[in-house]
């Protein structure tokens, strides 16, 4: 049921889909999704290319209609009820098509003359740092430029949903994180957030939940931890005897370290050997790492470009694919990945 007008913010999700589906012809590119992204909330959508991450943000801005399922933005259908949907959502995308022959300023202007409850231009630019670019045409401006001034104007009507479809492309590194800290800003404002970017680094410093989708489905779902947890940790070396010399081993020669997996962990966490170099992934780093170091210890052994990394959302990302299909922490349904990296 479609909520009635009111003064008072809407007090459920502020973006609901459920069991969503989006089909183009016979392809299937959204499979019923489940997705849910509370006030003043970052929700990171990451996926390779095809992954349907684009044709299910389409659905949430209002650009096509569900074909199956629903999806409510502020409680609406943000396709069937769009006027009253738009007011409140501001898009960023990675193309906005801006006249050239405008001025930085002008074509802020020109924006707010279009929208119900605009900041103040010069508010917003100097927002993004472009403030000393107002009198500026648009044709003379950076691709890094354009894309703060993309963001400028979809911050410009006070959205209370904000979609960024990968905002910090062409950025250089201080740009990138001045729009985080604007993201940030927004945030602590009560703004809700969905993000899609390449950047994982970008998700793991802003997301509050991050949704991994491959072939129209959500893969992996929840936290950065608990999407990190998922994956082992890591101990990397190369043993040299004790006069310096490399050693090539095999696990057979690694019989203290092949009983690791013993103490719990899944059978494929013991050691490998490979070119000289000695692998394991464990959940226990600590542990497993002391184990390590007496083994090398009482045998004498020096321990070359000794690595112990926790596990990253990049290690998730990749497992994905390296496992070719995971199970959704959240649903339990398991689907395929293709390629290693977000798109």
């Amino acid at each position: 049921m479609t909520p009635e007008p009111t003064d008072r913010p809407y007090a459920g999700p502020v973006v609901s889909v459920r069991e969503a589906r989006r089909r183009y012809g016979a392809f299937e590119a959204v499979r019923g999704v489940d997705l849910e992204v509370g006030r003043g909330e970052l929700v990171a959508l990451l996926g390779t290319n095809g992954a349907g991450k684009t044709s299910l943000v389409e659905l949430v801005e209002g650009l096509a209609p569900a074909d199956g399922g629903q999806v409510r933005v502020l409680g609406r259908d943000p396709y069937r009820e769009r006027r009253a949907v738009v007011p409140h959502v501001g898009v960023m995308l990675q193309n906005a098509g801006f006249s050239a022959d405008l001025t930085v300023a002008e074509t802020a202007r020109m924006w707010a003359g279009t929208l119900t409850r605009p900041r103040p231009a010069g508010e917003v630019l100097d927002a993004v740092g472009l403030s000393h670019r107002a009198q500026v045409r648009v044709v003379s401006l950076s691709g890094g430029e354009r894309r703060r001034l993309d963001l400028a104007l979809a911050v410009l009507g006070r959205p209370d949903l904000l979609v960024l479809d990968e905002p910090t492309t062409g950025l250089d590194p201080e740009s990138r994180q001045a729009t985080w800290r604007l993201v940030r800003g927004l945030l602590d404002d009560g703004v809700t957030v969905l993000l899609t970017t390449h950047y994982l680094a970008e998700a793991e410093e802003l997301a509050d939940r991050i949704a991994i989708m491959d072939a129209g489905r959500v893969v992996r779902s929840g936290t950065v931890a608990d999407v990190v947890a998922a994956e082992p940790a890591r101990i990397e070396f190369v043993p040299h005897d004790a006069g310096g010399a490399p050693l090539v081993l095999t696990p057979d020669d690694l019989p203290v370290l092949a009983g690791v997996p013993s103490t719990g962990h899944a059978p494929d966490r013991g050691p490998t050997a490979e070119r000289g170099r000695v692998r394991l992934r464990t959940e226990r780093l600590q542990e497993d790492l002391t184990t390590v170091l007496l083994w090398a210890r009482e045998r004498g052994l020096r321990l070359h470009e000794l690595e112990a990394r926790p596990a990253s959302l990049e290690q998730a990302f990749l497992a994905l694919a390296e496992a070719g299909g995971a199970p959704d922490h959240q649903t339990g349904r398991t689907t395929h990945v293709t390629e290693g990296t977000a798109a």
